[in-house]
């Protein structure tokens, strides 16, 4: 069936048996590639169940090393791992899940300098940004509407979290619905403020939800909504955003034509 294995037949065997998929569809995930950037609290689950369902080829950019204290949450790592690079951690785990996925790793924080090769060494088709602070989360967004870039946006902190969807040329940008950085300490870090070791679960996989479903081009994605979850209440708000026809960065007019770094303030909603 469209060129799978026997062993891919039956490991995908729940995938292939539903309509929207099918074999076409699990060939399409097979070929697809993502590219994650942080392997924390929300690249982690990310990461595990894109390698699970297949996707060929799963990018991960980290710079940091296993601590921890990271353990709580971000589940691609295991004690084992304290002190390893998260990037080689997290290549393991995927390793061990399944052969089908080759790893491409990026031990670099993303900048203003990198991020297009990045984006552009294996020609990515989907990104997840699963970094903890807004110079990241802008500049991410910055490059991947510059490139052209489907990505996810997500954030986690305490008890909260939210999570949206840009497409090129067809929806609302991070920029639209956040114009500016927040002032330098506006918002507490994310070892200030706390967070539930599950919230990077819950909006993690979203955001890997996000992923399949753009590579099968099945359902609606999270395009012109921001979707927020309050662990504490069980609710999720599906709010909807507009275009910023003066955005910054996804406008006719755009006024950021170049990639810059920001100064590194505090965590964000993040890992």
């Amino acid at each position: 069936m469209d060129n799978l294995t026997n062993e891919q037949l039956e490991r995908y065997s729940r995938h292939i048996i539903l309509e929207q998929v099918g074999g076409i569809g699990q060939k399409k995930i097979l070929d697809a590639k993502v590219l994650i950037i942080g392997t924390g609290g929300l690249g982690a689950p990310a990461a595990m169940y894109l390698a699970a369902a297949g996707v060929g080829h799963i990018g991960l950019v980290d710079y940091d090393t296993v601590d921890l204290s990271n353990l709580q949450r971000q589940i691609i790592h295991q004690t084992k791992d304290i002190g390893k690079a998260k990037i080689e951690s997290g290549r393991e785990t995927i390793n061990e899940m399944n052969p089908d996925v080759q790893v491409h790793t990026y031990s670099e924080q993303v900048t203003a300098s990198n991020i297009r090769d990045i984006i552009n060494d294996q020609n990515y088709d989907f990104i997840i940004d699963g970094t903890d602070n807004f110079p990241a989360k802008f500049l991410i967004n910055d490059a991947c509407v510059l490139l052209k870039k489907a990505y996810s946006h997500a954030g986690i902190i305490r008890f909260q979290g939210q999570t949206m969807t840009y497409v090129p040329d067809k929806s609302p940008c991070y920029r639209c619905v956040f114009p500016t950085m927040p002032p330098k300490d506006a918002v507490p870090t994310c070892r200030q403020a706390g967070v539930l070791g599950v919230m990077g679960g819950v909006i993690g996989t979203i955001q890997a939800t996000e992923a399949l479903k753009y590579v099968l081009g099945v359902g609606e994605l999270l395009t012109g909504y921001l979707l927020t979850y309050d662990a504490l209440t069980m609710t999720f708000r599906k709010i909807k955003i507009p275009r910023n026809k003066k955005c910054a960065v996804c406008s006719k007019n755009p006024t950021i034509t170049e990639l810059i770094d920001y100064e590194q303030p505090t965590c964000s909603f993040g890992a």
